[in-house]
């Protein structure tokens, strides 16, 4: 049985289980039109809630999953940060990606590279992944540029198959970061 933290910490973070009290700000962030610009549509409260819960139920679970990623120094919901199975979704599922979603106050202070550095490191020393992926719309550069700082690897393109391929968003990009041994 794999021994999992109850959170994880870096210099300025924490990455650990939801709360309740993460729920609004969650949703603020999920309703933000700049935030979701690279999402099909903002979440409703209701959305962003269940959405919430089910990042809630995978780590406890799994004792791992998309954490709520909390600012050490104010007590402040940054947003979430984490891993998440893709059993069977993809045409290279299975697989486990590794993901990010920071409100906007939080950008450009190096905080998803540092929460996502950690997730990666979970992920190769402690569930001893022999790889990690990441994917996103060929239009989102912010986080494919946070991709290269991870070290990751670009390994193809791809259409999305819970969108249309005629959508704005369909064509993804895929990430791969291999375990070192």
């Amino acid at each position: 049985m794999i021994s999992v933290p109850e959170k994880i910490e870096t210099p300025r973070l924490l990455l650990r289980q939801w709360t309740p009290a993460d729920l609004p700000p969650f949703a603020a962030l999920n309703g933000d039109p700049e935030v979701m610009r690279f999402f099909p549509a903002p979440l409703t409260r209701e959305e962003s809630d269940i959405l919430a819960a089910r990042f809630r139920e995978g780590i406890a679970e799994r004792g791992w999953g998309f954490w709520a990623v909390e600012a050490k120094e104010s007590g402040e919901f940054v947003g979430c940060v984490g891993l998440h199975p893709q059993p069977d979704r993809f045409a290279f599922s299975p697989c486990t990606e590794i993901g990010w979603r920071l409100a906007k106050a939080f950008w450009h202070q190096g905080l998803a590279h540092e929460a996502a550095t950690a997730a990666l490191e979970f992920g190769f020393e402690t569930l001893a992944l022999g790889e990690v992926v990441s994917f996103t719309s060929v239009l989102n550069t912010p986080s494919e540029s946070l991709m290269k700082r991870l070290g990751m690897t670009r390994a193809e393109e791809f259409l999305h198959p819970a969108l249309p391929p005629d959508h704005r968003l369909a064509e993804h990009v895929l990430y791969r970061k291999v375990r070192n041994v």
